[in-house]
């Protein structure tokens, strides 16, 4: 069975720690990037199933380097859900216009945590059959 990979973009340490920890323990590859630019070129190389991507981030938001993967043909179907403690009403609407497939308020609930993120691949998964 294939071990899936998942690029986290988050600049917070101790944020990043806790999403690396649920994913390692849920035995996910885990790639990490500390900012958009970082994340972006990641993409390009390691092609990761699924990215969570926080929209507060140094430098480019999450929400403009969705749209840059989203507007690149090879990296269009990368799915993207967003990562954010910006849980105000519009937020959610913003990141699916942005290309997003979905969105994980912070605080992360970590009892729902790591299904949340099985479904988004398991969407994914099923789209990349089809």
């Amino acid at each position: 069975m294939k071990i899936e990979t998942i690029l986290v973009v988050e600049d917070n340490e101790l944020n990043m720690k806790l999403v690396r920890d649920l994913l390692k323990i849920a035995k996910y590859q885990v790639l990490e990037a500390m900012d958009a630019e970082s994340g972006i070129e990641q993409i390009r190389k390691q092609r990761p199933d699924l990215v969570l991507i926080d929209i507060q981030l140094p430098g480019m938001d999450g929400l403009c380097a969705t749209k840059i993967i989203k507007e690149d043909p090879s990296l269009k179907d990368v799915p993207i859900v967003a990562l954010t403690s910006y849980a105000m009403q519009g937020d959610e609407e913003k990141a699916l216009e942005a290309g997003c497939r979905g969105y994980i308020a912070k605080p992360i609930d970590t009892r729902k945590f790591l299904e949340t993120v099985s479904q988004y691949l398991k969407v994914a998964n099923r789209q990349r059959q089809s």
